[in-house]
């Protein structure tokens, strides 16, 4: 009788442990990033200058410095989604930050074959307008298969 009670006891302990286990699997999965598209801003040389992905889940882009380029104190880089019909449209002024993440909707990014990163004037350009300044880094947005 003494060895059943204590196999219920262990029995009890063990499934409350496993349930504290998958609420933590649970938890960290859902912190986990579904990267869905992945992009690789280039300069006219091909010269990687920034690495762009977009996290369906929690509608963010995170944008990665990977080149030396730095604006000048008195403009910014502005991201442009370059649609296949209708003009270029702002996704975002970026800051002088090696990452920064920027709120973006599926639509502005699953119809979008082509990002660009103009130079503009501090704080940006409406997106009316579209680039005025030259645009610096172009690259191809890719539905990551994986």
């Amino acid at each position: 009788m003494v060895a059943t009670v204590a196999a219920v006891l262990v029995g009890v302990g063990m499934r409350q442990e496993l349930g504290t286990e998958v609420s933590r699997l649970q938890t960290q999965l859902q912190a986990t990033p579904h990267i869905e598209y992945v992009a690789v801003l280039a300069d006219d040389k091909a010269a990687a200058s920034m690495l762009v992905t977009f996290d369906a889940k929690t509608k963010k882009l995170t944008l990665q410095r990977v080149g030396a380029y730095q604006e000048a104190g008195d403009r910014s880089l502005q991201l442009w989604a370059l649609p296949p019909s209708g003009g270029p449209k702002s996704l975002g002024v970026l800051g002088s930050d090696k990452l920064l993440r920027l709120t973006a909707f599926d639509q502005d990014v699953r119809t979008v074959p082509t990002l660009a990163i103009s130079l503009e004037p501090k704080g940006g350009v409406p997106s009316e307008t579209g680039p005025t300044g030259p645009v610096l880094f172009k690259g191809a947005l890719i539905q990551k298969m994986l």
